[in-house]
């Protein structure tokens, strides 16, 4: 399994962990607003909080329940700057069965945890689907061209290093080979799929078999079938 492989299957496990994380995180909200009383507060204190590169500010709400009971509790979403100001009024969710158990009527306040893990969930999902999604069309593609292609014999250049791409500081190498239209007399220079190993001494001093798509050599696919295979 080459690098690029791994890296589908683990942004794609960690992508969708999370997803299902922000699904329990909103549904673990609705829950507590469907059974939560809402009454008004008031901002009394602005609790400091650092960490090693900043300093964030968490509003402290006090309110009365519907018995007349004073709570005080500390939000549990923090900014700089502050989003309350000491003395603001507030609206609150609370549980009645445990007045303690409650907070600021606010977007971030009551959904800032879904959102934040959905978001990156997402982000995460998105890239190791969008590598499955390509891989997937690549081979589509390059299954066309192997049986409904036009093969043809193409001289090997050379074995170069693909530098544009870079997993765990290794770069792939591409078999390069040329050929000339004898249509238009174009010289055609071709790629071959990025391999992780250098194939160099498994050459044969011989012309390499590409398929093209009949009348655009543009699409193509260099076949190195006979070269071995990667141990995995």
């Amino acid at each position: 399994m080459n690098a690029l492989s791994i890296i589908k299957y683990v942004f794609s496990a960690i992508g969708l962990g999370m997803l299902i994380g922000a699904y329990f995180l909103y549904q673990n909200t609705q829950s507590f607003l469907e059974s939560a009383a809402v009454t008004n507060g008031s901002v009394v204190e602005l609790v400091r909080s650092r960490s090693s590169d900043s300093t964030t500010y968490a509003p402290v709400v006090q309110f009365k329940t519907e018995s007349g009971a004073l709570v005080e509790f500390t939000s549990s979403t923090s900014s700089n700057p502050p989003g309350y100001s000491k003395g603001e009024s507030v609206e609150v969710f609370y549980l009645p069965s445990n007045p303690q158990k409650a907070k600021i009527n606010g977007l971030f306040s009551l959904w800032g945890a879904a959102l934040i893990v959905g978001i990156l969930g997402g982000v995460f999902f998105l890239v190791g689907g969008g590598i499955a999604l390509t891989t997937f069309l690549k081979n589509r593609k390059n299954e066309y061209l192997r049986k409904q292609g036009t093969p043809i014999s193409a001289k090997f250049l050379s074995v170069e290093i693909n530098r544009n791409i870079r997993v765990n500081r290794r770069s792939p190498f591409r078999v390069l080979a040329q050929w000339q239209n004898p249509a238009t007399s174009e010289i055609h220079v071709f790629k071959s799929n990025n391999l992780w190993f250098d194939p160099t001494d498994h050459i044969p001093d011989r012309d390499i078999t590409v398929f093209i798509e009949r009348n655009n050599p543009d699409k193509y696919l260099v076949d190195l079938s006979f070269l071995p295979k990667l141990a995995r």
